[in-house]
């Protein structure tokens, strides 16, 4: 497994939410400021806070849909976010809010979403975290598992045909590498070596599937070598470990050496979503994971030991509370979506279609039927009717 490589600087991301971030890292240089390993709190704070109101939301009824919690996995998708350079696009999962906050999306943005307010960035047609911003660095998900590959192995092709410094990174779970599109995606990326940086967040189970039962792989980081790319494994609810073997990864893409898989090691302590009541997961296991391997714990206690006040923390939790506050009462305030709302934006010419467009000039929706005659036309009366 590849071990080497320069680090330039963290996650460069557009911070909307988030103090102007500190100057970047040289690429000869390892460590992280001490700036920035707050700024990791912050969004590790800010992504878990950010989740925990939207499970009273969920609870009082106001979420649209389903709530997907990634809480024990905030240093994997934080960490690795804080990766990128600004120009450079991910492909977040359902559990990777704290990577898109990374890249500039908003907590009002998160929260009218699942909120499915008219105004939302999606105007109420599509929930949680499923939209996207070219401009900020993050493409919308496709549900199915893995299918993000292909399409990011597309994104970042080109990026090598335009000669452009810029590197992808997408996420997939462990249950996505034993699909057919995560392996058609990562061949046809390591054959065009593409600036593609893939993260297999291997949690321990794919939905409710431990992982010996969907592979017989020791480790997801074996799977490289099939594809002749280079591979990482790192304790991903550890924020530094994780940033560092991204670091790694995106900087031999942007070098041009093509794509590296990078398995994360850790584990979500919610289930697949907040309805699932987990009862595939051996008793105390939950708990030893939040007792013995929470990422925010591990990284308050190493900010203690390199000399970080508690009032320092302190004003950071209060900064995340107000944010949130603010960014509830203001989705709270919005309207829910029209019907007409779900006619702008289809195609990019006409951007708002007329309704019953299709019908215009029509009597009918269609000019013949195809129902077999057998079964009686649509406008005769069935055998047997009075």
């Amino acid at each position: 497994m590849a071990r080497s490589g320069t680090t330039q600087s963290g996650g460069r991301g557009t911070r909307k939410s988030a103090s102007t971030p500190p100057a970047a890292v040289r690429e000869d240089s390892v460590p992280l400021t001490d700036a920035q390993r707050l700024e990791l709190y912050y969004w590790m704070r800010l992504t878990r806070s950010l989740e925990e109101r939207l499970v009273n939301l969920y609870r009082q009824t106001k979420v649209v849909g389903g709530l997907f919690r990634s809480l024990g996995q905030e240093a994997d998708a934080v960490g690795s976010a804080y990766a990128l350079q600004p120009g450079d696009v991910l492909s977040p999962l359902i559990r990777n809010l704290g990577s898109m906050l990374v890249k500039g999306a908003t907590p009002v943005e998160i929260l009218k979403q699942y909120m499915a307010k008219g105004d939302s960035p999606t105007r109420g047609r599509e929930l949680n975290i499923h939209f996207g911003d070219t401009a900020r660095g993050f493409i919308g998900q496709i549900s199915p598992l893995g299918d993000m590959v292909p399409v990011m192995a597309g994104v970042t092709l080109t990026f090598k045909m335009r000669h452009e410094h810029r590197v992808g990174l997408v996420y997939v779970g462990d249950g996505a590498t034993s699909t057919g599109a995560f392996h058609e995606g990562i061949n046809f990326a390591a054959v065009q070596r593409c600036p593609l940086v893939v993260v297999v967040e291997n949690n321990g189970y794919a939905y409710s599937t431990p992982t010996r039962k969907q592979t017989l792989a020791a480790q997801f980081v074996d799977k490289a070598p099939g594809y002749g790319i280079a591979a990482e494994q790192a304790d991903g609810n550890d924020v530094i470990a994780t940033y560092e073997a991204t670091k790694r990864a995106v900087d031999r893409a942007r070098r041009g050496e093509g794509v590296s898989l990078v398995e994360l090691i850790t584990y979500r302590r919610k289930g697949h979503a907040e309805h699932d009541n987990q009862s595939y997961v051996p008793a105390g296991e939950i708990e030893r994971w939040e007792r013995e391997n929470d990422p925010i714990t591990r990284f308050l206690a190493r900010l203690h030991e390199s000399g970080v006040s508690d009032a320092t923390l302190n004003e950071i939790d209060a900064r995340v509370k107000r944010e949130i506050d603010e960014a509830t009462d203001i989705a709270e305030q919005s309207g829910a979506p029209e019907a007409l709302d779900s006619l702008v934006g289809i195609y990019a010419d006409p951007p708002e279609e007329r309704p019953l467009w299709f019908r215009e000039g029509k009597s009918n929706v269609v000019s013949t039927h195809e129902r077999p005659v057998g079964w009686g036309t649509f406008d005769a009366p069935a055998k047997g009717a009075d």
